[in-house]
């Protein structure tokens, strides 16, 4: 027992909580684009903090707790769409955001005015965001994968035990639905 009445094992939980509170953001984010469901997201996201947990002295002062996390998170949901959702289908290659010659899915919408450059990449990044979970798992899942958690081709074939050529062609796939996708929802705004 502490000085207050504190034991050592109140300290750890508390350590804990200050850990997921630190993380819960990036786990769940990571999810839900995979999953495209918030309350899929969720349970995922309590499966990797109960690893977390279990690992919690190795990894609590970690510099890669970040890292392992976001690897855990993505295998997880990799095994849960692979379990309980339709099996992959081929789509095609996408660039990454950035490279000469690639499309980008938020350059898919107008450039921002000036004066509201923040609120129109804020409400661009949500649009992006929506259209991606109206994606089914197999066009969404390789597009996160590349765009959002930076995997390789190579990387993503590995991860969904799949060819390189078939990522690359779910990828181009799956951008093109997204792009049908952003116009649709722009249709509606």
């Amino acid at each position: 027992m502490t000085a207050r009445g504190r034991t050592d094992r109140d300290l750890a939980g508390d350590r804990f909580e200050a850990f997921v509170r630190e993380y819960q953001d990036m786990v769940f984010a990571t999810a839900v684009r995979l999953l495209a469901n918030a309350a899929e997201a969720e349970d995922i996201a309590q499966t990797v903090f109960l690893r977390a947990f279990e690992r919690f002295d190795a990894i609590s002062t970690s510099p890669t707790a970040a890292g392992w996390l976001k690897a855990v998170a993505t295998n997880l949901c990799l095994n849960h769409l692979s379990r309980y959702r339709a099996r992959w289908q081929f789509f095609s290659e996408l660039g990454r955001p950035g490279e000469a010659g690639r499309d980008d899915p938020g350059a898919l919408l107008p450039s921002p005015e000036l004066p509201w450059a923040a609120v129109e990449r804020a409400d661009r990044a949500e649009r992006v965001e929506r259209a991606l979970r109206r994606l089914p798992d197999h066009q969404r899942v390789p597009l996160v994968l590349f765009h959002f958690e930076d995997m390789s081709y190579q990387e993503i074939a590995s991860s969904l035990g799949v060819s390189v050529g078939k990522v690359k062609t779910d990828i181009h796939r799956g951008r093109e639905a997204l792009r049908q996708e952003l116009w649709a929802l722009d249709g509606r705004r």
